[in-house]
């Protein structure tokens, strides 16, 4: 992990296209503005991770409805 020091205003860069930017510090929390091609998907990590459950579930669904329809053949 790279762990970086930045003020309000500053900005680190991942890649040559990913700009983070310090937009506010209020007390213990910080506000960060994300610029990135529309192609490459942004999302806080709660949400990342539900959208993971999400996808394993739908796959073990199809599973399930693919072995029963083959069952019935």
């Amino acid at each position: 992990m790279l762990v970086l020091s930045r003020k309000k205003g500053e900005s680190i860069m991942i890649g040559d296209q990913i700009e983070v930017k310090i937009l506010a510090v209020e007390g213990d929390q910080i506000k960060l503005g994300i610029v990135a091609p529309k192609s490459v998907k942004v999302h806080r990590s709660e949400i990342f991770e539900a959208i993971q459950e999400q996808n394993r579930e739908a796959l073990a669904t199809s599973a399930d409805f693919l072995s029963k329809l083959q069952k019935n053949k």
